[in-house]
């Protein structure tokens, strides 16, 4: 076993494990620790806390002390001097003409390092752009390409449901959408409606599934056959949250439209499958 804190060095981002060395620390304090990328000033998002060694894919850092007044007033000019490096990467930006946009820029906390966030449809060529940066900044430059959920997720807004973005407020890390997904839970394939302001499949997409499969799991799909009270039918659609079937009974004149039955009313024969057609893929490319 190990005594650890949690450390997150962003508003919602990932949280990572540090020796506390005998510290005892609460949820929302200030710590200088060392990271890959050098002394960085992070909150504590988990108090001390003993956890497995399996828990542990990497040896711990030790704490090297707790944020004093001066290093909180080193992390707040930084975020001034953010703004002023913004505007002036925009306008070399503009300067070379390059196909990028700049999203954020950060200031690792002892100023070694100045890290340029951007989006970009393909590769840039941003060699003379970072040697023109580094003749202003006198320091080292990193130029970061990132996606379009990384973009949402840093610079925050509201999702068609009216609320801020999940990514903004409480997800550390992005989880795996795909449209079968959707598919599943038996939304519209509509693009606009399946998919976030990052233009990607809404994050949302990921919170019942599981509900979902195990209810598709003890559910005669669509294009399954059952018998029913009234006959032998064919599944023309299914309600997985009402647990009920529309089924186009075989006896049936052909004027007649399905009926709806209970699944506990229904013993299947053959299942059907849920599959995307080669038009829906290509409807969607690009969403996942």
């Amino acid at each position: 076993m190990a005594e650890v804190i949690g450390v997150r060095f962003k508003e919602v981002g990932k949280v990572y494990y540090f020796d506390p060395l005998n510290n005892k620390l609460r949820i929302g304090d200030k710590v200088i620790v060392e990271t890959a990328r050098g002394l960085e000033c992070g909150e504590v998002a988990m108090a001390n806390k003993e956890i497995s060694d399996d828990e542990l894919n990497h040896p711990l850092k030790p704490l090297v002390r707790i944020a004093t007044p001066d290093d909180i007033r080193r992390v707040e000019e930084n975020r001034e001097k953010e703004k002023t490096a913004y505007k002036i990467c925009e306008e070399k930006i503009a300067k070379h003409k390059l196909e990028m946009k700049l999203v954020n820029v950060e200031y690792t906390f002892d100023n070694n390092k100045i890290i340029f966030y951007f989006t970009a449809d393909g590769r840039v060529d941003f060699r003379a752009l970072v040697k023109d940066l580094a003749s202003v900044f006198r320091t080292r430059i990193e130029l970061r390409q990132i996606g379009v959920r990384d973009e949402a997720k840093m610079l925050g807004g509201l999702g068609i449901c009216g609320r801020p973005f999940c990514c903004s407020c409480f997800m550390g890390e992005f989880q795996p959408v795909s449209i079968k997904m959707a598919k599943e839970q038996g939304l519209s394939l509509s693009p606009t409606k399946i998919s976030g302001t990052c233009g990607r499949l809404m994050c949302c997409l990921k919170y019942e599934q599981e509900a979902y499969t195990d209810l598709i799991r003890h559910t005669p799909k669509v294009g399954a056959i059952v018998n029913t009270p009234e006959g032998r039918g064919l599944v023309v659609e299914n309600n997985l949250i009402a647990r009920t079937l529309k089924v186009k009974l075989d006896n049936a004149p052909a004027d007649v439209g399905p009926k709806t039955f209970k699944v506990r009313q229904c013993k299947l024969i053959k299942d059907g499958y849920i599959k995307l057609d080669k038009k829906e893929l290509e409807k969607l490319n690009g969403l996942e």
